[in-house]
């Protein structure tokens, strides 16, 4: 398959191009060049690279954990109409034995593709946290480390694990970030009472940031900086954020970018409640209610976000004033980088993936490539 797709605006790493079209052959991008003079049709608005969330638990009702055949099929459909061209399906702290299985069927979806978003793997979200930071983790189920334990989930994955989350004040755990990294897997730090030092040490030892940057972890105090001092400050550190307005406070945002800005990664958290009505949903086991679109556990703590990573990108905009081009590339680019595919992903430029959306002027998805296949949404 050939196409080309001309653009009012191309986004490109190093900025916009007016008047641009891009032309792609089978999967790959062949060219970024300027429209003939005297052509006049605009196919998009803007041109951008595909999004990539890297942490997803669920939406429109379904959970990854939910074992029923075609979940993951129909998330990766709800994930192409925020104009997600890849994701990473999430797990949380659950028994075992589920999370096994949850790893198998990722895998599966992951090595024989689908409708949708691409599926580059899984994040494991638990269960080796620490419980004065659990969010709607269960702490009766959160585990020890174990390296012998973490390489039969890697295992399971058959190799698509790209990232494990876990708290770094668990014994073992610098010793347990050095095996991972030794396996090519990605480490975030969170749902954790970690302080300042630990969490640099665990950097020091290849951890590569902080799982939901400022949720279920020590904030910053001037006196004793805590695990979000050490995210902001360490440039080895990528930071993930949920740009709801409620998990983070706009102008936190804004202190965010700021301090961090090539090393913030959008995500949504998202959990079953995304893109569903007020009413009693489940994570992780327990029951939780969104109202108003804000989903909380009965003690009244947050429990994953109902955001759609467009979204995000547009609050960053709207509410934060970051530039277009930034925030874009905190949803593209940078979660590539993270996860060591902007070879291939997170902008564009010829010889990478033809995958890119359509925006409007007031960045709204209006149309979806994956891989070079236009995908309905």
């Amino acid at each position: 398959m050939t196409g080309v797709i001309r653009a009012r605006r191309v986004l490109t790493e190093q900025g916009w191009l007016d008047d641009h079209q891009l032309r792609f052959a089978g999967d790959t991008i062949v060219a970024i060049e300027p429209i003939p003079a005297g052509d006049r049709e605009r196919d998009v608005e803007l041109l951008c690279p595909a999004y990539i969330d890297i942490h997803v638990h669920g939406g429109d009702g379904l959970d990854v954990m939910d074992e029923e055949d075609g979940v993951l099929d129909r998330l990766a459909l709800r994930k192409a109409r925020e104009g997600v061209g890849a994701w990473l399906p999430t797990t949380v702290t659950a028994p075992f034995e589920s999370i096994d299985r949850a790893l198998r069927r990722i895998a599966k979806r992951c090595q024989q593709g689908g409708p949708g978003a691409e599926v580059l793997g899984s994040y494991l979200e638990g269960p080796y946290f620490t419980p004065q930071n659990k969010g709607a983790h269960p702490p009766e189920l959160f585990r020890e480390l174990n390296e012998a334990e973490l390489d039969r989930l890697i295992d399971a994955s058959q190799n698509t694990l790209r990232v494990v989350a876990l708290a770094p004040e668990k014994p073992g755990a610098l010793a347990a970030i050095r095996h991972l990294k030794k396996r090519g897997i990605k480490v975030m730090l969170g749902h954790s009472a970690a302080g300042y030092d630990e969490t640099v040490a665990a950097f020091d030892a290849g951890a590569d940031g902080l799982v939901h940057c400022f949720n279920g972890m020590t904030g910053l105090h001037h006196r004793n900086p805590g695990m979000v001092g050490a995210g902001l400050t360490d440039k080895r550190a990528w930071l993930e954020l949920i740009a709801d307005g409620h998990h983070i406070h706009p102008a936190v945002m804004k202190i965010c970018c700021a301090c961090a800005s090539p090393r913030v990664l959008l995500i949504t958290d998202a959990m079953s409640a995304a893109g569903m009505p007020d009413g009693d949903y489940a994570i992780c086991g327990q029951q939780v209610k969104m109202q108003q679109g804000i989903v909380r556990t009965a003690s009244g703590g947050l429990a994953g976000s109902t955001l759609s990573l467009d979204a995000a990108v547009r609050n960053l905009v709207n509410d934060v004033g970051i530039a277009a081009e930034e925030a874009i590339h905190m949803a593209s680019l940078h979660p590539a980088k993270m996860l060591g595919l902007d070879e291939a992903l997170g902008s564009l430029a010829a010889g990478k993936r033809a995958s890119m959306i359509g925006l409007d002027s007031a960045l709204r998805v209006q149309t979806l490539w994956v891989n070079g296949s236009a995908v309905p949404l």
